[in-house]
């Protein structure tokens, strides 16, 4: 076998394998019930806003 086909399987197994990863990352992803996603972004937003300098992170004036 010449380098070149061993170069091009490897680039396939590579490419199916990334797949795979991003298959796995996407149904994990959609698993999330809305509310399971509501209460995500809403603590994220608590963290972020108790992690803001003060006067900055909200619009609330």
């Amino acid at each position: 076998m010449r380098w070149w086909k061993i170069l091009g399987l490897a680039g396939i197994a590579g490419v199916a394998a990334t797949g795979a990863v991003v298959a796995r990352a996407e149904r994990r992803r959609r698993a999330y019930t809305p509310d399971e996603i509501r209460v995500r972004l809403r603590s994220r937003l608590e963290e972020a806003s108790a992690d803001a300098p003060a006067g900055q992170g909200t619009d609330e004036e």
